[in-house]
């Protein structure tokens, strides 16, 4: 693979990137599903792929026309080959920026504030893996023979998200799941569909039914054209990030990618002790190797947080923008996005329909549920307001919870965002793409879906009972 296609490959994902903007901004139904042009873009990747123009060219058997230079899609093998890798590294990227710049309060301030959104995440994301393993065993395996892994798919393609389950392709190809990592984004697909058109129509329910606080009734949900187009009106633009460094000596934006760098660098070391660590001590007496199987990205996460203490401490000129960094995360999340589309195996997710249609719908049931009859008696104000935050996190990503809180909360009147934002901190290092949720394939693989299945249950129950008996009685 020469240098000059791997350029081509960026040039033609970024006029796909483009191509998906321009629709979004043209299509008013999909403006009205908020779907995102990354996810556009990867689309008019697959459509024009091998999965989907390739197949189509071959079954119509027309073997000796100008048809049959297409049986491989428009795009290069080489090119493809470049996007299946983007995923895996960019991943590293956006988990290295989750908290870079980003100020890091003490436990009890998150706790008094955010404490309520907590209990209830962690509910949901557990829960995730506790109806989605038991399906497994009793339905999915034994009827379809699905390895028991996949009873870990729901946390990963729903709370984890495209980011998460594409991070995840090297681990999943390790254990010998390999039609996981499809699999996985396909239900983050589905999870990010679903999170918008559910909660739009929760939003809706909520207002006529008077469960909102803000919102008076259902005429009130709305947004202007210019924000369904995914457009920032004139008056409203502001700096994509402050300039910390004259760019004569180093280029702001260079500086904040060798943050990022270093940040990965951290948690590549740390990975690497761990790994060594688990060499020499319980995976020489047990057989068991976990670490051996987690990827990069959760430890990458933890050293973005090392390096954030190490400059709010000793960075006297404050040269991290967090505007800037999260400018890095932006374009890192769309090029993720759209490459591990237009990448996506159709093929495995056909022989796995049954399979992917189970979970999907057990996955969708209990977040609905989970938002119905537990956030309102775990969360004692607002509740609507910050539990469909995180029921829009815990089906699609972290941006579909926000435009949810929008849409719910247009002008901020309730704590919502704050106590979101703060919930983040004692969530993402260990479940939606944390710690946990890259060593669940493995703890499968390892300890047997029936042990997970425990452990899962017990830490479910735990939070179920902090959030209805602690903060339910507030």
């Amino acid at each position: 693979m020469t240098p000059s296609a791997v350029g081509m490959s960026f040039l033609v994902l970024g006029l796909l990137l483009l191509l998906g903007k321009w629709i979004r901004v043209t299509t008013s139904y999909l403006q009205k599903l908020f779907i995102p042009s990354s996810l556009i873009g990867g689309f008019l990747g697959l459509v024009f792929g091998p999965q989907v123009l390739g197949n189509l060219v071959e079954w119509s058997e027309h073997e000796d026309t100008v048809l049959s230079l297409l049986a491989g899609g428009i795009f290069p093998e080489d090119m493809l080959a470049v996007w299946a890798t983007l995923p895996g590294l960019f991943i590293n990227v956006i988990f290295a920026t989750l908290f870079l710049g980003k100020k890091l309060p003490g436990v009890r301030e998150i706790w008094h504030i955010a404490g309520p959104q907590v209990a209830f995440g962690q509910t949901v994301a557990w829960g995730q893996y506790v109806f989605g393993i038991l399906i497994t065993v009793l339905i999915l395996t034994p009827f379809f023979g699905i390895d028991p892994m996949a009873g870990s798919l729901i946390e990963i393609g729903f709370e984890g998200g495209h980011g998460t389950a594409a991070g995840l392709a090297s681990t999943f190809e390790e254990v010998g799941f390999h039609e996981g990592a499809d699999l996985s984004l396909g239900l983050a697909t589905i999870g990010l569909l679903f999170s918008v058109i559910l909660g739009i129509v929760l939003l809706n329910y909520g207002a006529k039914t008077g469960k909102t606080a803000i919102l008076q009734s259902p005429g009130e949900i709305s947004l202007d054209k210019s924000e369904r187009a995914g457009i920032v009106g004139f008056d409203a633009r502001e700096s994509a990030g402050k300039i910390t460094t004259r760019p004569e000596s180093i280029e702001p934006f260079s500086l904040h990618f060798a943050y990022v760098g270093v940040a990965i660098g951290v948690g590549y070391i740390i990975l690497q002790a761990l790994q060594l660590i688990e060499e020499l001590t319980w995976g020489r007496m047990t057989g068991v190797y976990l670490l051996e199987h987690v990827p990069l990205f959760p430890l990458a996460m933890i050293g973005g947080i090392i390096l954030e203490l190490f400059l709010d401490r000793f960075d006297k000129y404050k040269t991290l923008d967090r505007n800037l960094v999260m400018r890095i995360q932006g374009l890192s999340l769309d090029i993720l996005i759209a490459s591990a589309i237009a990448t996506l195996s159709l093929d495995v997710i056909g022989s796995n329909l049954e399979p992917f249609i189970i979970l999907s719908i057990v996955g969708i049931v209990w977040n609905v549920a989970a938002f119905l009859l537990l956030a309102p008696r775990m969360i004692p104000s607002y509740w609507f307001e910050r539990g469909i935050g995180d029921f829009g996190q815990s089906m699609g990503m972290t941006a579909s919870g926000l435009l949810l809180m929008k849409i719910a909360d247009p002008h901020s009147k309730s704590p919502a965002l704050e106590s979101f934002g703060y919930k983040q901190l004692m969530f993402e290092p260990i479940v939606g793409g944390g710690l946990f949720t890259a060593m669940s394939v493995p703890l499968i693989l390892n300890l047997g879906p029936i042990y997970v299945l425990i452990l899962t249950t017990i830490i479910m129950s735990f939070w179920i009972g902090t959030g209805l008996l602690y903060f339910g009685r507030k």
